[in-house]
């Protein structure tokens, strides 16, 4: 029996000695863990901190473009308000632009009437008289002050 009890008793040394390595490796592998879990902890407090950076710079940038739209709408109507002075402006130039050439052209012609008419008697020195055509025209650009 004393055989028996010795063999039980190396067996069982056996045993604590293999749950020994295995409690060692575990603690080992405890450590790695806690090792990991800070970091972890520390990797998700920076992206906590990026997540909270990055919607401040999507408020930042959503009050930005709200304001930067306000100011391309005051803008927009103050061009569209210019359109309309440019366009009334234009349409003003342009009949005085017809009258100026309706005037010019009834000029000529009175012009070359009375040239033919005064031409014999007109001398060099003598001042010009203002026609019909000069007088029109005058009359246009005045009123178009």
């Amino acid at each position: 029996m004393a055989v028996m009890e010795w063999l039980l008793e190396i067996g069982l040394v056996g045993l604590l000695a293999a749950t020994l390595f295995h409690a060692l490796r575990l603690e080992r592998a405890l450590g790695v863990l806690k090792r990991d879990r800070a970091a972890l902890e520390a990797l998700v407090k920076e992206f906590n901190d990026s997540t909270r950076d990055a919607e401040a710079g999507i408020e930042r940038l959503r009050g930005t473009a709200e304001s930067t739209g306000s100011d391309l709408a005051r803008q927009a109507a103050a061009a569209a308000a210019l359109k309309d002075d440019l366009i009334f402006l234009t349409e003003r130039a342009d009949r005085m632009a017809d009258r100026l050439d309706a005037a010019i052209s009834a000029g000529r012609t009175s012009d070359a009437s009375v040239l033919r008419s005064i031409a014999p008697a007109a001398s060099p020195a003598a001042p010009r008289a203002e026609s019909e055509a000069e007088r029109e025209l005058l009359r246009a650009l005045r009123m178009g002050r």
